[in-house]
């Protein structure tokens, strides 16, 4: 660090500025999924318990520019009305589990479930893939797995795509829906994560270091939204909720078998 509290290695801004970018461009593109590489590739550059909190700060901040990309009209309503009394409760779960159980175990499971889920639809055509209607039960559930994950590991995209890319949404409903619902996640979990960072207040100022490329990812996200026809979008969002299950599941192999 330098005199100024500022970070004086050149390697952490180029990870963190390319972290906090894809985490936007995730943001602005799909309504999320990428948080899951923020901790990762933060890491590199930072205490791993500093990534975390820097990550939780930098989404929180990314949802008012996500939130102001998509209008209001696009959520949609009806699941959102299922989705956060289940998102809620695993939050819940989400901060228990963080303070007393092995939480590898649940991450583990979850990334084998959306591994197969991912599979599933690159097995099968683009046409039988069958279209949903509003389940109370399944928007449930996914939203305790989405609440749950988002706690622990900011991975919460993938069960919560599990549920809505199903749905039969166009790709602004399913992106709008996406960031009212960890908008709602990611301001419930600050308060704590703040609170762990009391001990380290450079982590904030990390934080503030790379706040400015927020926007942009975010913009470069919503252009990116746009461009891409829905079918070619959806099948992007599979790939990353695929990749972010493998990583969801090497990590949690790796801190169960080989600690």
């Amino acid at each position: 660090m330098t005199l100024a509290g500022l970070p004086a290695d050149w390697t952490f801004y180029a990870v963190g500025g390319a972290a906090t970018f894809l985490m936007g461009l995730g943001k602005g593109a799909f309504g999320g999924g990428l948080a899951i590489l923020g901790i990762p590739l933060l890491a590199l550059v930072m205490d791993p318990i500093e990534a975390a909190i820097v990550t939780a700060l930098l989404v929180a901040f990314m949802d008012f520019f996500a939130l102001a990309s998509f209008p209001r009209s696009a959520w949609s309503k009806p699941d959102l009305a299922w989705v956060m009394p289940g998102f809620l409760g695993g939050l819940a779960l989400g901060f228990i589990v963080f303070e007393w159980v092995d939480r590898h175990w649940v991450a583990f499971a979850i990334a084998l479930i959306t591994l197969a889920y991912t599979l599933d639809y690159f097995l099968r055509s683009r046409a039988a893939v069958k279209v949903i209607p509003v389940s109370p039960v399944l928007a449930n559930a996914a939203g305790a797995a989405a609440g749950f994950t988002t706690y622990i590991a900011h991975a919460g995209g993938p069960p919560m795509a599990m549920y809505l890319l199903r749905r039969g949404l166009t790709k602004t409903e399913y992106a709008a829906t996406t960031v009212a619902i960890f908008t709602v996640g990611n301001l419930l979990k600050l308060p704590g994560y703040v609170y762990s960072g009391l001990d380290a207040p450079g982590v904030f100022l990390k934080a503030l270091v790379l706040a400015p490329v927020v926007p942009v990812g975010v913009l470069v996200g919503r252009w990116l939204h746009d461009a891409l026809p829905q079918q070619r979008l959806f099948t992007l969002c599979y790939v990353l909720v695929g990749l972010a299950g493998t990583k969801l599941l090497v990590d949690a192999a790796r801190a169960l078998w080989f600690p």
